[in-house]
């Protein structure tokens, strides 16, 4: 596979995210409070498959780790907002269980071994552990976050949220520096912005 599609896959996937963040705190801003709109949603929803698909290509397992562990959230939260339902329901199927065909299909076809994902030549043992941890709390977040909506019955990002994405992308901007990452670089020093501005907006909201 050609480096520039491998990397291309991954821009696009930080261009959502990032777009996401723009919709999120551009609303916010002119709500003066911090806000969920559902388009948040539904660019973390394609992101994150674009990611998944991005660190499979790279052989890059914490990429992978965060990004099967946030898929399904995403799609929690358009149900809380009343969105899932309006997608066709072959258009929802497809997208529950397209993750599922991807791994099946590496599987299948010998383009993945999981000693691989672990033991990376290219990638000390060590920093596999930083990056993963990086995305375990990174992850959190969004588990964080949804167990807070399920509580409050609707889809909220709280404090706690932007907590800890400012923590974990401070380390995945650690990992990305010692990886040579262009992708992870650029996506997660733009979001730490964001993420200190929420936090802003949110104690000014509160105080």
């Amino acid at each position: 596979m050609k480096p520039w599609f491998i990397y291309s896959v991954g821009f696009l996937a930080q261009i959502l995210f990032s777009g996401r963040l723009l919709v999120q705190w551009a609303l916010s801003e002119k709500a003066k409070k911090v806000i969920t709109p559902s388009l948040f949603w539904q660019m973390s929803l394609i992101a994150s498959l674009l990611l998944f698909v991005y660190g499979y290509l790279r052989d890059d397992f914490s990429i992978m780790l965060g990004q099967s562990l946030t898929y399904y959230i995403y799609i929690r939260n358009l149900q809380l907002q009343g969105e899932w339902a309006k997608s066709s329901k072959s258009l929802r199927f497809f997208i529950l269980i397209f993750p599922l065909l991807i791994v099946i299909y590496a599987f299948n076809n010998n383009k993945i071994d999981v000693n691989n994902l672990f033991q990376n030549e290219a990638i000390p043992t060590w920093l596999i552990i930083l990056g993963s941890v990086a995305q375990l709390i990174f992850t959190f977040r969004f588990i964080y976050q949804w167990i807070y909506s399920e509580k409050q019955k609707e889809s909220i990002l709280p404090f706690g949220f932007w907590l800890l994405s400012l923590i974990g992308s401070i380390l995945i901007l650690m990992y990305a520096i010692i990886r040579r990452d262009p992708v992870l670089f650029i996506g997660h020093i733009f979001g730490s912005t964001v993420y200190v501005r929420n936090i802003i907006l949110l104690k000014k909201y509160h105080d």
